[in-house]
């Protein structure tokens, strides 16, 4: 049975065909994730409201702040998802043109298996330098919680941009941005290298069973969900911090507490990529 492999299949658009319930379970869940991991950096979250998990926060969001605030930031993200997969995709190749040119993954696992590592992590770093503001954008614009107008700092993903840009420049806009960029190396080199190197070893690749692929693909997100998650909340911790005079962090250690937070999420939002 011919199946379409995990990158033919996000670069043909078959994302796209499950495109409402993605957009409608997985922005939510990383809503909730996004909430739970920056709330304590948020100045519009004081201590006692802060979200308890997953359930307190599915229910107060649509009585405080509406139900369409489960969305607030997907703009962003939406727009960010294509290019961010189509660079990905396309530098994957090039680099894996560098890294495993005349490598006979048969003979030479190993240098295989590094190969498909590295170009997978410099791969998706250096998408990450195109698409890192909008990013920045959707942690921010899903985090302003309240009901409309004055009680939100941000009116949507253009004020947004506009404002941190004015209040810290370009830099501002990047905040966070090493400490992602570590993140995405270790999440893509994990995601991409485990999954073409765990591919590349089947008898018959292109005709393997749809469920082994399933299976396959399942168990590379987790860990590279699993080992990429802490890099995660740092930088939207850190994201937190633009636009904001006096407050500043130079890396993890200020964010060393609620490493987790929004972590019961993760297998829904990989049991849906």
């Amino acid at each position: 049975m011919t199946v379409v492999t995990v990158e033919e299949g996000e670069l043909l658009g078959v994302t796209g065909l499950r495109c409402p319930l993605r957009c409608c379970i997985l922005f939510t869940s990383r809503d909730y994730h996004s909430f739970c991991q920056v709330q304590h950096a948020s100045k519009q979250i004081t201590a006692d409201k802060q979200y308890k998990g997953i359930i307190d926060c599915v229910v107060r969001i649509p009585k405080e702040q509406g139900v369409l605030s489960f969305w607030r930031g997907n703009l962003a993200n939406v727009i960010r998802y294509f290019p961010t997969q189509a660079l990905n995709f396309a530098f994957k190749d090039k680099y894996k043109q560098i890294f495993l040119g005349g490598v006979d993954k048969r003979t030479q696992f190993w240098r295989y298996f590094a190969g498909n590592l590295a170009s997978g992590g410099a791969a998706g770093a250096t998408s990450l330098c195109f698409v890192y503001p909008l990013d920045f954008a959707r942690t921010r614009l899903a985090a302003d919680v309240g009901k409309a107008g004055a009680e939100r700092e941000f009116r949507g993903l253009g004020d947004c941009l506009v404002k941190i840009y004015k209040s810290d420049g370009i830099r501002g806009l990047y905040q966070g941005f090493n400490v992602s960029v570590q993140g995405i190396i270790i999440y893509r080199a994990a995601y991409f290298g485990i999954y073409d190197t765990a591919k590349g070893m089947l008898p018959d690749p292109k005709n393997t069973h749809i469920f082994i692929s399933w299976m396959i693909a399942q168990s590379v997100t987790a860990v590279a969900g699993l080992t990429s998650y802490p890099f995660d909340t740092v930088r939207r911790r850190m994201m937190m911090q633009s636009g904001r005079k006096g407050v500043s962090s130079t890396g993890a250690e200020d964010t060393d507490v609620g490493m987790a937070h929004g972590h019961p999420c993760l297998p829904l939002k990989m049991a849906i990529c």
